[in-house]
């Protein structure tokens, strides 16, 4: 008499899938609260950065015939018609411009010192606020790792209380939940990061558009009468 045996069939394997929120759920309430804070640094960086795009844009927006229309007027001597055409212009190149026809009778260098003085000022308009995406794009990726720090030193905590026994599973959670706060300190400091050199070289454009009008129109008072 054949004996026949049958083998049960091995257990299916479920594929475990990653969720963003079971990840935060999961991090504790160290975790919740560093991941909250970096969203509130992430929408800084965003409005920060549109806010100083928008406004550097503006005030490179400079029109075209505006340097030949202050020529035409500093050669007539139409010196109102000059100040008169900067007020409306009303952009940092402008001002700048408007600075050295109050000064004109003066001599050059007084009025080159005026001109430098308010370049400074213009500039510093132009840079408010960037400073704090250069500082959250490097407290960024430190609280995350903070976090991550947290989320492990809580897991080790667990797997102590577990008796000694450890856990595989639960210290791979631990540790996927734990590393989830540095991800998103990383990408909050990345974002940052680009935004502030983005807003630094736009900076720049606009400090060498000042400079070429300024030297402009101290070479138009040099020119012999």
């Amino acid at each position: 008499m054949a004996l026949f045996y049958f083998q049960d069939p091995a257990p299916l394997q479920t594929e475990k899938t990653l969720s963003l929120i079971e990840l935060i759920k999961n991090g504790g309430l160290g975790g919740q609260l560093i991941i909250g804070l970096l969203f509130v640094l992430l929408l800084m960086v965003a409005y920060i950065y549109f806010e100083r795009l928008f406004a550097i844009r503006s005030a490179v927006k400079v029109t075209p015939n505006f340097m030949p229309q202050i020529r035409s007027f500093v050669m007539n001597g139409k010196l109102d018609g000059a100040q008169q055409l900067c007020i409306q212009e009303n952009v940092p190149v402008a001002r700048l411009i408007s600075k050295g026809l109050s000064r004109i009778g003066r001599p050059l260098d007084d009025i080159n010192t005026a001109i430098e003085n308010a370049g400074r000022l213009e500039v510093y308009q132009l840079e408010k606020n960037i400073s704090i995406l250069a500082t959250i794009s490097g407290v960024a990726p430190m609280l995350g790792f903070l976090g991550t720090v947290i989320g492990m030193i809580l897991s080790i905590f667990e797997i102590s209380n577990a008796g000694g026994n450890i856990d595989m599973q639960l210290l791979a959670d631990g540790l996927y939940t734990a590393m989830t706060t540095t991800v998103a300190g990383l990408i909050v400091g990345i974002v940052g990061y680009i935004c502030f050199n983005h807003l630094v070289v736009k900076i720049n454009k606009a400090v060498y558009q000042m400079e070429a009008s300024s030297l402009e129109f101290l070479d138009l008072l040099n020119e012999p009468a």
